[in-house]
Formats: C-alpha cells, structure tokens, sequence
C-alpha cells in the first residue's frame, strides 16, 4: 500500500485548501483511510476517517464545521476539503491506512490509538500565516 498526498501550501486564515491522498495497492474491503497532522513539538492528531465499507466518516470535534472528508472512487483519491483555516492549522498532514471495520475506526480515532494505521505517506505541509 503507498500514499501520495497533495495540496498543501500557504494560505492565509480564513482560506481554504484541498488535500488528495492517493491510494494504491488496497484490496480489503474493510478498511479505513485516515487523515492526520502532525505540527513540530506537538503529538500527531487524527483529523478524520473514510471508511471504505460503509462510506461513512468520522471527523475530529475541533475541525467538524470546517473540514469535510470525501472520496473518488474512480481515482482511488481521498480528499480533506478545509475551510476558514486557522494559524492553529498549521502542521504536515498525512495519510494512512487501518484494515478495521468502522466502529473500531471511531474507537481508534476517539481515544488517539493510532498504532495500527500503517503505510503512511510523506505528507504535505499545510502553512497558515498572514
């Protein structure tokens, strides 16, 4: 399984940005395709999960009115819609993959368990600044 992230780049507060996370390699049916961040001195932060069974996402509480998860099936392509960024957005976010059902997908994201998510990408750096 490989990931190819795109889209970061600088942005202003209040603009937005649109990230892809291409897949390859995946054949399991369920499975989970993770986003994450990760800014310097600070923890990796799950942002949100597509789930590839069910379709259905989860999305972190602090980004839940801002962010928006989709998927194209026909490219294989994950995406992270953010709007109204903020400085505090500001990180290198990538992309994962975690062979569960979406229930454990929600437990794992809810309590930061992210020990299984594997095949992680390189990233993208996403930079909000004035």
């Amino acid at each position: 399984v490989q990931f190819v992230e795109s889209g970061g780049g600088l942005v202003q507060p209040g603009g937005s940005l649109r990230l892809s996370c291409a897949a390859s390699g995946i054949t399991a049916d369920y499975y989970a395709i993770g986003w994450f961040r990760q800014a310097p001195g600070k923890e990796r932060e799950g942002v949100s999960a597509f789930n590839h069974h069910d379709r259905s996402t989860w999305v972190e509480d602090s980004v839940k009115d801002r962010f928006t998860i989709s998927r194209d099936d026909a490219k294989n392509t994950v995406f992270l819609q953010m709007n109204n960024l903020q400085p505090e957005d500001s990180a290198v976010y990538s992309c994962a993959v975690v062979f569960a059902g979406p229930d454990t997908v929600a437990a794992m994201m809810n309590t930061r368990y992210y020990g299984t998510f594997q095949s992680w990408g390189p990233g993208t750096q996403v930079t909000v600044s004035s």
